[in-house]
């Protein structure tokens, strides 16, 4: 690898896909970003276009490449990391969606969902995924589409039909879509679907029976950094040349291996559209009786994998999109760092922003958002720290449950994702742990990690101690408040959050109805 400069990662997200090129010390030479569209068709429902995805990761490669002037050649290899459990199913022949890519946070799937929890199939779930029955994860997503598509069910027995998260979906098209473009996923994303065991890192026939989920449909599960390649970019494609694509990580997992948490017991907070944090908890899964899940943390060769705890937290930063876009109330989340700080506290009211239900650690797909304590005291800055305060809040709940569930006490919680960059939130998370929270000097961790896993396979990087070294500080935010501060208002939020369970009535399970699904 000693002609080779870079290692570099697509990484597609809920909001945008960006592509970063990384130098051998792991700071970032060139990137680029472009935003696609959300789409809600229907309350709680939440689509993307992956075919703008893919015209869009296309774009963003070519974009930060034609910035700095880098050549295919002088790239080691290339990772993907992706939003992770929102589910795509397209022709094998032509690659076309036979339905828009239904997003990790819709919660269509819920008659679905309910109707596996009565039928007890929740307890084998666990046991052998490691997640709970949820409107978040692919598997539900798969079935909708299979039963609401004309033809679809048929077509994808028939083996005429693939399904992916996102990061199968832009796998396939960089190494070649139709013309023999490979079909894979890895162990952190395969086990983001309800369909995978754990333990035997393979698709689970029982549940694939249960969720009525074609094996044919399937992507082979791949290590996450894989010496052998999953495949190369073709001289015609975005990059102009011919590239290894041998790295691939869910977008939490790759923000774990971009903070260099390779110990058990390390762990890191991702600030994003949503919030998620993960504990490396080494090389066997451990079941969470706290409501976190357990999850395949990333892999290095087939047939091994390190585990992690997770706590997955829906809505964060993409309440401050909602500020933004749909009440209109600031222009940019940037603003809410000096808005925010412009009051002493929230004004006595909380903001829980269980737009998609509850995630870790309640579960409950009937929660729906709320502000609470309401007056006429209360202004637009105090709704805009409330937003940013629930962030913590709800960060402390999945923090606590991680202590109870692997008996660490953390010391420090390592942070990435764009919210970071506003002071005031770190500062307030700080406040909320009680412990320090630390940033590192390149924030897209995201990115990071999927390169380093690129880079890794390639032989860019040798060694994860060398990796280790890269990793820098850049500040850490040690907690002002008291511990009687932190309980009066972690009790106030506990209580506001309690108003929010069980919103929307429990409605008898029923037949998923047809839904004008044509693409």
């Amino acid at each position: 690898m000693a002609d080779k400069k870079y290692a570099a990662a697509v990484d597609q997200g809920t909001t945008g896909t960006r592509f970063m090129v990384f130098s051998h010390d792991g700071k970032v030479v060139s990137t680029d970003y472009l935003e696609h569209e959300q789409i809600y068709p229907k309350p709680g429902w939440v689509e993307h276009n992956p075919m703008e995805i893919w015209e869009k990761t296309q774009k963003v490669i070519k974009g930060s490449m034609q910035k700095k002037g880098i050549k295919a050649d002088e790239l080691s290899g290339i990772g993907v990391t992706n939003q992770r459990e929102t589910a795509v199913v397209w022709e094998k022949k032509t690659g076309k969606p036979v339905y828009n890519a239904i997003v990790w946070q819709d919660t269509r799937t819920r008659d679905i969902c309910q109707r596996l929890i009565d039928d007890g199939v929740e307890p084998t779930v666990k046991a052998k995924t490691g997640l709970v029955v949820a409107t978040y994860f692919s598997g539900p997503k798969i079935q909708w589409i299979l039963d609401n598509v004309t033809g679809a069910r048929a077509a994808a027995e028939r083996g005429d039909l693939l399904f992916g998260n996102i990061d199968t979906f832009v796998i396939w098209w960089l190494t070649g879509g139709p013309e023999g473009g490979a079909h894979v996923t890895d162990y952190s994303n395969a086990s983001r679907t309800m369909l995978m065991d754990l333990k035997t890192l393979d698709w689970d026939q029982e549940l694939l029976g249960k969720i009525k989920v074609p094996r044919a449909m399937l992507p082979q599960i791949r290590p996450s950094s894989d010496k052998k390649f999953y495949g190369q970019t073709k001289a015609n494609g975005p990059v102009g040349g011919a590239v290894p694509v041998c790295a691939d990580l869910g977008d939490q997992q790759a923000a774990l291996f971009g903070q260099t948490c390779y110990n058990v017991g390390e762990a890191k907070n991702t600030y994003g559209t949503g919030n998620f944090m993960l504990l490396n908890t080494g090389t066997s899964p451990v079941p969470s009786k706290s409501g976190l899940l357990t999850t395949a943390g990333y892999g290095l060769e087939q047939g091994k994998c390190v585990y992690a705890l997770e706590g997955s937290i829906a809505i964060t930063g993409a309440a401050i999109q909602w500020l933004r876009d749909n009440l209109g109330i600031i222009k940019d989340a940037a603003e809410t760092e000096a808005i925010a700080s412009s009051v002493e506290d929230s004004g006595g009211i909380y903001f829980v922003p269980a737009f998609s239900g509850l995630f870790a650690p309640h579960w409950d797909m009937y929660a729906r958002g709320a502000v609470v304590g309401l007056t006429r005291y209360v202004t637009r800055a105090h709704l805009v720290r409330a937003t940013l305060e629930a962030i913590c809040y709800q960060t402390k709940e999945v923090a606590d449950a991680m202590e109870t569930d692997s008996g660490i006490k953390p010391t420090t919680l390592k942070v990435d994702g764009g919210a970071v960059k506003n002071d005031f939130l770190m500062q307030l998370q700080a406040d909320i742990l009680g412990i320090d929270v630390i940033r590192p000097t390149v924030q897209e961790t995201t990115s990071l990690g999927a390169a380093y896993g690129a880079g890794l396979a390639t032989g860019f990087w040798s060694t994860l101690d060398e990796l280790r070294k890269n990793w820098q500080v850049d500040k850490v935010f040690k907690p002002k408040s008291t511990e009687e501060q932190r309980q009066a208002g972690l009790a106030g939020w506990k209580k506001a959050v309690q108003r929010t369970l069980g919103w929307v009535e429990k409605e008898p399970a029923k037949e998923a109805v047809g839904a004008g699904a044509k693409s």
